[in-house]
């Protein structure tokens, strides 16, 4: 899969057109998923997502040097926070919205037992399970700020950016240092290669209509603006 970064006033623009000339396209993980409904908005440059107990991600690849533009910046709204979604939980591992980052990591930093947990998790789901995840989340019980293993697997942290229903309909212009949280969270050498984005309800069985603009990456002094 090939895919454009275009570069704007030293930001890497990530999201110009949500298509195929940046590489975007649907990825769905495991065939028993009902997916998501995915639409652009050519004009605005607006993916919307329309999730009614579904899941499916739409992704690009991503070949970036973090010390150079470690920031990234997005745009999401959402039509209200999940009721009964619970992130401790696999039966309320849903979210409204998700920012969800793939790295490869260097072999020596996985363990004879992540791997052999790393194979099975691609045999079910295939090839698309990363080494490692980074999830931004908005999430409906836990504050921003908080962050855990995934209820699957603890190859992916979830991290709360935004929580609740009182920013609802509304526009949010999010930030976030993804390098630090790359030092943070994963070994050493972990290189972003997928970045995607999602709603999902397929475990809680709810609905919700997410939107996602303006995804970019930027230095550390320049605005998402």
């Amino acid at each position: 899969m090939s895919a454009t970064i275009a570069a704007l006033a030293g930001a890497v623009v990530l999201s110009a057109t949500w298509d195929a000339t940046e590489g975007w396209q649907e990825l769905r993980l495991g065939s028993g998923l009902r997916p998501n409904r995915f639409e652009v908005n050519a004009e605005t440059a607006v993916l919307s997502i329309s999730s009614q107990s579904s899941m499916s991600l739409w992704a690009r690849p991503i070949e970036v040097d973090l010390a150079a533009r470690p920031v990234l910046c997005w745009r999401w709204r959402i039509s209200g926070p999940l009721k009964s979604a619970d992130m401790r939980k696999k039966t309320g591992d849903d979210y409204a919205a998700r920012l969800y980052v793939a790295f490869r990591l260097p072999p020596e930093s996985l363990d004879w037992s992540t791997r052999a947990q790393l194979a099975i998790a691609r045999r079910l789901h295939g090839n698309a399970v990363p080494d490692a995840a980074l999830n931004y989340v908005w999430d409906n019980r836990y504050p921003a700020g908080h962050h855990a293993p995934n209820a699957y697997t603890s190859q992916t942290r979830m991290v709360v950016q935004r929580t609740g229903a009182s920013m609802a309909g509304q526009w949010v212009q999010e930030r976030r240092n993804l390098a630090d949280d790359v030092k943070t969270w994963l070994p050493t050498g972990a290189k972003p290669v997928l970045l995607a984005v999602a709603a999902d309800t397929d475990n809680t069985g709810e609905s919700v209509v997410t939107e996602f603009s303006a995804l970019k990456l930027v230095g550390i002094q320049e605005s998402c603006q």
